[in-house]
C-alpha cells in the first residue's frame, strides 16, 4: 500500500513511513508479549501493540484526509485495522481477567 502512494510527495513519504513503522511494531510487540516472562509482561506488550494498531489506523485515515488515496482504496485496510484493534482489546481484557489484576 505504501508503495502505491505518490512518490513525488513529501507528505506521502512521511505518512507512509509512519504507517510502516507503527504497523510493523504491532507484530514486534505481539512477539515480545508471547515471549513475556509474566502475565503482566504479556499484557503490557499487548497494550503497546494496541497503541500501535490505533496509530496505524489513524495514519491510514490521514492518507485519505490529505488526499493521498481515495477512501474507497483505503476502506478495507482501515476496516482491517479496526478488527485488529478489537482483537487486541479482547486479548488484553481476557489477560487482565485471568490474572485478576
Amino acid at each position: 500500500m505504501v508503495l502505491r502512494l505518490p512518490n513525488n510527495n513529501v507528505a506521502a513519504w512521511k505518512i507512509g513511513g509512519q504507517v510502516v513503522s507503527s504497523a510493523t511494531s504491532i507484530n514486534s510487540n505481539i512477539v515480545q508479549a508471547r515471549a513475556g516472562i509474566s502475565k503482566k509482561d504479556f499484557t503490557n506488550h499487548m497494550r503497546i501493540s494496541l497503541k500501535e494498531a490505533k496509530e496505524t489506523k489513524r495514519w491510514l485515515e490521514m492518507i485519505v484526509a490529505v488526499g493521498l488515496a481515495l477512501n474507497s482504496k483505503m476502506e478495507l485496510l482501515i476496516n482491517e485495522s479496526e478488527e485488529i484493534i478489537c482483537i487486541l482489546v479482547t486479548i488484553i481484557k481476557n489477560s487482565i481477567k485471568e490474572s485478576g489484576s
